[in-house]
């Protein structure tokens, strides 16, 4: 092997990675969502009116499955997609009143796990670990580009 396993920082950030994202599973589920749900809704309510596309970037995840989320939410009454004022084949989407709710009962949760990340560390920790973690993306950037 290359490397040993200790030194392998991929590891390290998966573990955490996992962590927070099982805590996340936990406070949003009596909202009655999953991450990605959650993901979207709060990135809507950041953005309403937002494409189904800009969603998908917003949150990390392809076209495909955030359609799949979003068709889920507008089943659920959560979230209503309708046509663009301009671009009639863009559907803008936007919370319902029972979308708000959700949010606010799973977000209520979910920033006890970000509270609690941000009060281990220091302000200068936070920027450290923003920086650092940025640098680990742009080093994965390259090293793929050389496969």
């Amino acid at each position: 092997m290359g490397m040993p396993a200790d030194e392998r920082l991929g590891l390290d950030i998966k573990r955490a990675e996992q962590a927070l994202i099982a805590a996340k599973q936990v406070a949003v589920r009596p909202a009655g969502l999953t991450v990605p749900q959650y993901a979207a809704l709060l990135a809507l309510s950041d953005s309403p009116g937002i494409s189904g596309a800009a969603l998908a970037r917003a949150c990390l995840v392809t076209p495909q499955a955030m359609t799949v989320v979003l068709k889920n939410l507008e089943e659920r009454g959560l979230v209503e997609r309708s046509p663009h004022p301009w671009h009639r084949n863009v559907l803008e989407i936007r919370l319902t009143e029972t979308g708000q709710a959700a949010l606010r009962l799973a977000d209520e949760r979910a920033v006890v796990i970000e509270r609690a990340i941000a009060a281990e560390l220091s302000p200068e920790e936070r920027d450290l670990l923003r920086d650092l973690l940025a640098r680990c993306n742009e080093a994965i950037t390259r090293a793929t580009s050389e496969l």
